[in-house]
């Protein structure tokens, strides 16, 4: 189904409730770094609501830019997401279920909320989170995090000795920092232990663009405008220069 636009503002998810106050990264960054006193700042992940199976509900086109912000947990590994792309949906032709349903594209066809991570070029582990109801095969490419906790344990799953973006400035990077594999297709993001998507801040702003990798593709689907970054963080792949606001 074509749309008469090709970026759509959404609903702002529903707030948490107020005995549960939603940091910054920033926040927590300073939080981590201040030492104990008689006032200690109340930012803590671990009291952060995991998102319901019902936020993931909704056209992948649609959950894309809902996804900035919120938290990726896995252990003592969290990374706040900046960069997605909305790169599986229904008559897409970058579609990874285009083709219908195979032995690596089945979980594209579950239920929103579960996590489908597949492997590009054999090497490289690529989360996405499924979107929409059970046999619309849709999902989200995680593309870009910024480290919130766990900084040591991501640089020695990435083999990097930084904390500058290139750690985490890119899908395979992603998946490499937390330690993912095909195994973890299936998964449900929305149940505590393992891998959890939490609850987030809205960014104040975003940028839009057109997806990357996708030369394959119909021209209509290559130059969507389905590519969604937090505006203003370093985090983010390139090539920077096709993001604008929307």
């Amino acid at each position: 189904m074509k749309r008469s636009r090709q970026f759509k503002r959404v609903a702002v998810s529903p707030k948490p409730k107020k005995s549960i106050p939603i940091p910054t990264a920033d926040q927590i960054r300073s939080s981590q770094r201040l030492e104990a006193d008689a006032n200690p700042p109340q930012l803590s992940l671990h009291k952060l609501p995991i998102l319901p199976f019902s936020f993931f509900q909704i056209d992948s086109l649609d959950l894309a830019p809902r996804l900035l912000g919120k938290f990726l947990k896995r252990d003592e590994v969290i990374l706040q997401i900046t960069e997605v792309v909305e790169a599986y949906r229904p008559n897409d032709s970058a579609c990874h279920g285009r083709f219908g349903i195979t032995a690596r594209t089945a979980p594209v066809f579950g239920a929103g909320g579960h996590a489908y991570v597949y492997l590009c070029y054999g090497l490289h582990s690529m989360l996405n989170v499924v979107a929409d109801k059970e046999g619309v095969g849709a999902a989200v490419l995680i593309r870009s995090c910024a480290p919130i906790s766990g900084i040591e344990i991501i640089q020695q799953r990435r083999g990097q000795k930084t904390d500058k973006p290139v750690l985490l400035s890119g899908p395979g990077k992603v998946g490499q920092a937390l330690g993912l594999s095909t195994e973890w297709s299936n998964h449900p993001l929305f149940n505590a232990g393992g891998l959890e998507i939490l609850d987030g801040p809205e960014p104040e702003k975003i940028l839009v663009g057109p997806r990357v990798g996708i030369d394959y593709a119909l021209p209509e689907h290559v130059n969507a405008l389905w590519r969604f970054a937090i505006a203003g963080t370093p985090w983010i792949s390139a090539p920077k220069s096709t993001l604008r606001p929307p």
